[in-house]
């Protein structure tokens, strides 16, 4: 190898990136028209790709800040129009062109068109994020912009009725494509802005189903945007699937992929708060469940400490009953002693056999006296026990009735202690001195 060649020596990998070079500099951004083939969509969102006619084919990448500006979804056997640069692949040295930006085959006008529109109306601030507005969390009513036969509609209505079914819905009808949709899609926003408080409506959704660039073009009209941007209701888009995009969106304060997905986000408050709602339930049952339990547990305790009057009742009364018992055992204990004082001195008086007479008639007037002092004191002892059986009398419950009280009790026999036990309706006895009263509430005043 002589000096100069080896001089000229290169790595594979300075190679491949002067060619890279040579030929971006030599191709600047130009067109290319083919059809697609070989389409693949990596997980990081770049789409690899051949363009290729009757003779030829280029490998292409469209990285994923490119391709999910294209307004549809790309397929094999599309025929497109490819802004690309011209470039090669260092790492395996593939010859291949990087797209900057694609457009369907024979709809180069619409694109252009679409494309100038969208920049003048946002150079002149149409799109501007301060004239966005919020949506309100809870609206109390949605108004719908869309055709009545369209398939997104019915979307919607089945998306709203699952998520927030009071809110009243008004459709304002009209056609979403062919001629003279577009004055027609303006016409019924700007009415829905005009009848919002008669309406009822704080909230508008601009729907329609997906469909071609041709399909959805009438939301791509300069008129449909400016409608938008005037209209004084928050307003939602949702017009063709995820990949479509249109003039109405960026005008919109807020874009959906779907007319699903527009009345998912017209909902969220409600069914955000439903959820809340929901979850406060479920606490508030607990803990109601714990104070019910702890009340039952206390309510038990104080239950098991009360003496019920009726057991009250029946121990006054074998108190009484013991103490005439003992009243009886007492005397007959007194009597038999005073009999046996009185037998110790008759035999005292055999043994020593005193003059009798006038001791007889000593003891005559001590028996006179016992006898008296004893009915004495079973005439104290028995009007005692009849005060106590007076007094025991007094505390019963037929003594209370004959007094001009009442017991009540409802239909199942339990006692009435409050007005608050007694419901409008309901049958309750009153029980009185002689005898029961069946009667119904008519009202209470508490």
């Amino acid at each position: 190898m002589s000096p100069d060649a080896s001089r000229l020596l290169l790595t594979v990998t300075a190679l491949n990136r002067q060619v890279r070079e040579t030929l971006q500099r030599s191709f600047p951004l130009l067109n290319v028209a083919g059809e697609i083939s070989n389409l693949t969509r990596a997980a990081s969102g770049h789409i690899y790709f051949s363009l290729k006619d009757e003779n030829a084919q280029v490998r292409c990448v469209m990285f994923r800040n490119r391709a999910q500006l294209i307004p549809w979804r790309l397929e094999n056997g599309q025929q497109v129009e490819a802004q690309a640069v011209v470039t090669l692949f260092e790492a395996r040295g593939d010859f291949q062109l990087n797209i900057e930006g694609l457009r369907r085959a024979g709809l180069g006008r619409l694109y252009e068109a679409f494309t100038r529109l969208r920049e003048r109306l946002e150079a002149e601030g149409l799109f501007a994020e301060h004239r966005k507005q919020d949506l309100p969390r809870f609206p109390r009513g949605i108004g719908i912009v869309s055709s009545p036969q369209a398939a997104a509609l019915q979307d919607i209505l089945i998306a709203l009725h699952r998520r927030a079914p009071h809110v009243p819905l008004i459709l304002y009808p009209t056609p979403v494509q062919g001629e003279g949709a577009a004055e027609k899609i303006s016409s019924a926003i700007e009415t829905a802005g005009q009848r919002a408080t008669e309406d009822g409506i704080d909230t508008l959704i601009v729907a329609r189903g997906g469909g071609s660039i041709e399909d959805l073009w009438a939301f791509n009209e300069e008129s449909v945007a400016r409608a938008i941007a005037a209209c004084p209701l928050p307003l939602i888009s949702g017009i063709g699937h995820e990949t479509d995009v249109t003039i109405a969106d960026f005008a919109a304060d807020r874009r959906a992929a779907t007319p699903t997905a527009a009345a998912e986000l017209a909902s969220a408050g409600w069914f955000e708060a439903a959820d809340e709602l929901r979850n406060m339930a479920i606490h508030l049952q607990h803990l109601l469940k714990h104070q019910i339990e702890a009340r039952m547990q206390r309510l038990d305790l104080i239950a098991h400490r009360l003496l019920h009057p009726g057991q009250r009742l029946r121990q006054r009364l074998e108190h009484t009953q013991h103490l005439q018992v003992r009243f009886k055992a007492a005397m007959r204990h007194q009597l038999h002693q005073h009999f046996e004082h009185l037998s110790q001195v008759h035999r005292h008086f055999l043994r020593a056999r005193p003059e009798l007479a006038p001791h007889h008639r000593h003891v005559e007037r001590l028996a006179e006296r016992l006898k008296l002092q004893g009915k004495q004191n079973i005439m104290l002892h028995r009007a005692h026990l009849t005060k106590l059986e007076a007094l025991l009398s007094s505390l019963g419950p037929q003594a209370t009735l004959a007094r001009g009280y009442s017991i009540i009790r409802d239909a199942h026999g339990t006692l009435i202690h409050s007005a608050n036990q007694l419901e409008q309706g309901k049958a309750f006895t009153v029980l009185l001195a002689d005898g029961q009263v069946h009667a119904h509430v008519d009202h209470t005043d508490i």
